[in-house]
């Protein structure tokens, strides 16, 4: 970045973004140039079929490393001006600790797919009421039961059970502490009180004493030790704010403030919301605390979003790539008709979240014929993808009453011009591309800045909007809309008439287990 798009006045902020393959750390301006950026990769734990873990501590390294490399490359004076730090991070994933922060077990992340009948004992209309969060593999509750239930003792032996972003609070500042707009996606919230609910800390079997301690968005959480502000050259007290789930901060780091707009976020999953001031349950959506302190998020979730594309690349894809984006693949699958000449994909290789919320469906490709091509297959899974946010933001106009006027979007499918083209034209609408990369991380910079006041208030909408930076747009073709409706109405029919057989195939699953062999242990 040049100079010259660097604010030579008032406080520069750190934040973090811990994501389910990296973690990312960035300074930020008053007027949202990000200045610096490092990134360190966690990697993923893959026991058996269905899990996914991380190894804990690499979620404070990885945040330690990162600040300190970006905090490394700034001048003594600039070094000066950092004023707080914010965070967020991957939403619903947990890990137990000891009171000193030594992780008990590997954490249990947000696609991890093991508690399939945890959901189905104890996924009840009123636990979604009452937590904001539809019966699925996402919330933690239901994988917290699975523990419980097959690990005992690591559960009898925790401290602290938290998420994410209150294990790396924690190590900053020295208190067991996470932000509600953090905690609220474990599922053991009452969303409406902002509070721990006491029936669903004993369906998942833990504690109150076991849970963080809980600090509105934008507030201060405690400041920062000081032996890491003496170590990466800090002075003064340098608050750590509490931040919100990356979902929500990517909406916040677009200014997506208002129900007309949403954030559509096309990452390893593919998620989109918006902004509403009061709270309301819904079978399409699930709500979330807002990182604007008071509001909340109608957000629906597609677990299969780039994952898949990048899944198909390295499966099936060419092998010299190891599943890195394929210029060629992409122009190939330019070339393929809208609707893939009859080729129709069934999008869940990861489950389904939004709308069906169901955790032993699976992904489906209908319609061969022997002239399809891998650019075919290729071209109708990002089709399929689109197919479902369409409906998935139908479901949020229902909730907000408001018709959604424009998508601004960032994660790493927005490179794709083949897929940025594609859904907008499959959702109707315009895509505006947010400038800045990590833009989740951005979304926490907003809130650390709105703590401190940085731009005349704690208005966190207000440091939004001066913070957010957009690129390029891609216009829908309204008659490419109309022939994707007519191919998707054909899409929806394929999961009411699999959903049998995707549960026979479950019940083969569990008759006939994986024979990989399983550890709670912390894995390196």
């Amino acid at each position: 970045m040049s100079v010259e798009a660097r604010s030579s006045e008032g406080p520069l902020v750190v934040a973090i973004d811990s994501s389910t393959t990296s973690t990312k750390a960035i300074v930020v301006d008053v007027e949202g140039n990000v200045w610096e950026t490092a990134k360190r990769e966690i990697q993923l734990h893959t026991p058996a079929m269905d899990e996914y873990e991380h190894n804990p501590i690499r979620w404070w390294e990885t945040s330690r490393d990162t600040i300190a490399e970006v905090l490394a490359r700034l001048s003594a004076a600039d070094r000066a001006r950092v004023s707080a730090i914010g965070i967020t991070q991957q939403r619903e994933s947990f890990a137990p600790f000891t009171a000193d922060g030594t992780p008990l077990r590997n954490g249990i992340l947000w696609l991890d797919g093991r508690a399939t009948d945890q959901i189905r004992r104890f996924g009840t209309e009123h636990v979604h009421e009452l937590s904001g969060k539809p019966a699925g593999v996402t919330p933690a509750i239901y994988k917290m039961t699975w523990v419980s239930e097959h690990e005992p003792e690591v559960m009898d032996k925790a401290d602290k059970i938290v998420d994410v972003g209150g294990y790396i609070s924690f190590q900053l500042t020295g208190r067991w502490a996470t932000s509600e707009a953090s905690a609220d996606s474990l599922g053991l919230f009452d969303i409406e009180a902002r509070t721990w609910a006491d029936e669903l800390l004993e369906i998942a079997g833990v504690r109150r004493d076991q849970m963080a301690d809980l600090v509105p968005p934008a507030q201060p959480v405690a400041d920062l030790r000081a032996d890491l502000a003496e170590a990466w050259g800090l002075s003064g007290s340098i608050p750590v704010v509490a931040g919100l789930g990356d979902g929500q901060a990517a909406g916040i780091g677009a200014a997506a403030i208002s129900p007309e707009i949403a954030y559509l976020n096309l990452g390893t999953a593919v998620n989109a919301g918006v902004e509403s001031p009061t709270y309301a349950y819904d079978s399409g959506v699930r709500t979330l605390v807002s990182g604007i302190p008071g509001e909340y998020v109608f957000e629906v979730l597609q677990s299969s979003g780039s994952y898949l594309a990048g899944w198909f690349r390295e499966a099936l894809g060419d092998p010299k790539l190891l599943g890195a984006p394929d210029p060629a693949l992409d122009s190939a699958a330019s070339q393929i008709p809208p609707g893939c000449e009859g080729l129709i994909t069934l999008p869940y290789w990861n489950a389904v979240q939004s709308p069906y919320w169901n955790p032993v469906a699976r992904g489906a490709v209908v319609g061969w014929r022997g002239t399809h091509s891998r650019a075919h297959m290729y071209r109708s899974i990002l089709e399929s993808i689109g197919f479902e946010m369409r409906a998935n933001l139908d479901s949020i106009e229902r909730r907000t009453g408001v018709r959604i006027t424009t998508l601004r979007a960032m994660g790493g499918g927005t490179r794709s011009a083949l897929w940025r083209q594609i859904m907008a034209d499959t959702a109707g609408l315009p895509i505006t591309t947010c400038v800045q990369d990590e833009i989740s991380a951005l979304g926490a910079a907003v809130l650390a800045m709105a703590a401190i006041g940085a731009h005349g208030s704690h208005d966190v909408a207000a440091s939004a909007i001066a913070m957010a930076h957009f690129g390029q747009t891609t216009e829908p073709d309204a008659a490419l809309h109309e022939q994707y409706r007519d191919v998707a109405a054909v899409q929806r029919r394929l999961y009411p008439q699999l959903q049998d057989v995707f549960e026979d195939l479950h019940t083969l699953s569990q008759r006939y287990p994986s024979t990989k062999p399983q550890s709670p242990t912390v894995e390196s």
